[in-house]
């Protein structure tokens, strides 16, 4: 398992998007910013190599992906659950359990902080996962409740940062073929 204080490494590393759907999205404070740092972080994945899970919460009712996410997510296993954490959910634990054995950390970007993403996070911590919760790709309806979920989430001694961290942490120097192929994402 990785220490709480290693620097993040494309092979311990899972992306989970949760459910930037159209609908919650809508409503969803600083919904823009969220998507750009899920984009980013998708890139990011799909360039290094590290798995990527996507999941929707009640697809009938809260509809697809928005658009921004839907091709980028296009060849991503994709879940639809009702549970709130992920981990709950008895096919995104069964694949959560074809990773390879190497992955100990879940990366988490989507919606709403303060019950999918708080949820999930702790469902993985229960599942023996660090989780990463990138605080810039994530939010809630109400400013308010996701700012109370950061700091639960950092009370609890989870993982917290900006997306940018997890991304140079990934990437781990300039100038080889991942950070190239990142430069245009990153500016």
């Amino acid at each position: 398992m990785q220490g709480k204080y290693d620097l993040l490494t494309p092979q311990r590393c899972c992306l989970m998007i949760v459910d930037p759907q159209e609908r919650l999205m809508a409503a969803i404070y600083k919904a823009e910013r969220v998507v750009r740092h899920a984009r980013l972080l998708i890139h990011c994945a799909k360039t290094l190599e590290i798995p990527i899970l996507a999941t929707t919460q009640y697809k009938k009712g809260l509809g697809p992906f928005v658009p921004e996410l839907e091709e980028l997510l296009s060849d991503v296993p994709c879940i639809d659950k009702i549970e709130f954490n992920g981990f709950a959910n008895p096919a995104v634990s069964n694949m959560m359990n074809s990773l390879p054995k190497t992955v100990d950390t879940i990366l988490l970007t989507g919606a709403e902080a303060h019950i999918c993403i708080f949820q999930t996070a702790l469902g993985a911590l229960q599942a023996g996962y660090q989780p990463w919760i990138a605080a810039d790709a994530v939010s809630s309806r109400k400013k308010r409740n996701a700012t109370l979920a950061i700091n639960r989430m950092q009370s609890l001694g989870l993982t917290v940062g900006p997306t940018e961290m997890a991304v140079y942490e990934l990437l781990h120097k300039a100038g080889s073929p991942a950070f190239k192929a990142m430069l245009p994402h990153l500016k």
